[in-house]
């Protein structure tokens, strides 16, 4: 396939950003001019010759793809691309947008014989923070193969949510980090050590070449096609950071340029609120007990994964029960996996598949749901650390 952009990449340019853009001229100027002013943590300039930045400008009917070529003439230094097309009904979704915008990074960097270098993300409706190149090499530097920085909505935009919608917003975000910190007591990471978040989204991600290739690639669906990516990368056993150090803001939008994005989740709180009706998520018993689960298989994986006896620990059986899995299906993904983490997304789709774990923990209130993991913290938090990590 030829390359959709015909200036090639500057030899010192290691960083390729995609922008994929859909009608975003409210706010496609305040987008690039936070990517043209990128500084270091010192406060000086980076230079743009060291980065790049593709905008596809795809089935528009505003004025976006002329703001792109204005700024282009405005900052004849930026490293600035513009590829405009209008697909076909069944390609024009974010999913595809981006593959195709992160494609072309990486055959643009092989084009000229580069074996390294970093592809970010970011949209139209997206400002990241001064710092984001920054902050993306630095968490390279420390042995990352990809990062999801952390994304934060406008204010103005949140504060014009109806105040039952924030609420739950507030609450829904509180929810996952809490449940990032039980995990980081339960079953911690390694590698991606606090302080992190939860996130993995299109507005705020990086990747090395290396690891987009072997990932095989972007996967291409209409929707959550950032999550199915993080996912595919973490079933290969990339060490993935979630930095809070490289941050952007993203629109509170209602109406999204994508389904099952951000933009529908506020959509679904806000349909609550008018019925007056909460937001039900997993319990805090069952948010532990999953990740002590976990835990005990993950102990079991490293010494299947090795040969050697499993001699401390639930048997298989047990922990089929602790998962709520069948136990053949359990030993069959046990002996098909690669990694650990691909072992535990077959668990996860298994056990929904399944249901038992539904049916035993069923859902409640988030509200209460916080509660819990909040009183689950402090008790885990009263413990030394190694009894924390071994309870």
């Amino acid at each position: 396939m030829p390359l959709l952009v015909r200036r090639l990449p500057l030899p010192q340019s290691l960083i390729s950003v995609i922008v994929p853009v859909r009608d975003e001229a409210k706010t496609l100027r305040m987008t690039l001019s936070a990517l043209a002013h990128q500084v270091d943590f010192q406060g000086h300039p980076i230079p743009p010759s060291q980065y790049e930045v593709i905008v596809f400008a795809n089935n528009c009917t505003d004025e976006s793809a002329a703001i792109v070529r204005q700024f282009a003439r405005q900052h004849p230094e930026f490293q600035l691309h513009l590829i405009e097309q209008s697909l076909s009904p069944e390609d024009a979704h974010i999913g595809r947008v981006r593959q195709i915008l992160m494609d072309e990074a990486y055959r643009r960097r092989c084009w000229v014989g580069q074996s390294v270098g970093i592809i970010a993300s970011t949209d139209g409706d997206s400002t990241v923070d001064k710092r984001w190149i920054a902050a993306m090499l630095y968490e390279f530097e420390r042995g990352a193969d990809a990062v999801g920085g952390r994304t934060v909505t406008q204010r103005a935009e949140r504060h014009a949510l109806d105040v039952q919608t924030r609420a739950t917003y507030l609450r829904f975000v509180g929810y996952r980090y809490l449940i990032k910190q039980l995990e980081d007591h339960l079953d911690p990471d390694p590698f991606d050590c606090p302080p992190r978040h939860y996130q993995f989204f299109g507005a705020n991600f990086a990747v090395t070449y290396q690891m987009y290739a072997l990932a095989g690639g972007l996967p291409p669906l209409p929707t959550g096609e950032d999550v199915a990516f993080h996912k595919a990368l973490l079933a290969l056993g990339a060490r993935v950071r979630h930095s809070v150090l490289m941050r952007a803001t993203t629109s509170a939008r209602q109406q999204g340029r994508a389904s099952l994005g951000l933009a529908d989740r506020l959509a679904q709180f806000q349909h609550l609120s008018q019925r007056q009706q909460v937001f039900l998520v997993e319990p805090g018993a069952a948010v532990e007990a999953k990740l002590r689960a976990r835990r005990d298989l993950r102990r079991y994986w490293r010494c299947y994964s090795t040969g050697r006896p499993v001699l401390v620990g639930p048997s298989l059986a047990t922990l089929a029960t602790h998962l709520a899995v069948p136990l053949t299906r359990l030993q069959q993904a046990v002996e098909q996996s690669s990694s650990f983490m691909e072992l535990d997304q077959q668990i996860e789709q298994e056990r929904q598949t399944v249901g038992l774990w539904q049916q035993q923990w069923g859902s409640v209130a988030i509200d209460k749901a916080i509660a819990d993991l909040r009183l689950r913290l402090y008790r885990l938090r009263q413990q030394s650390p190694i009894a924390a990590g071994l309870s």
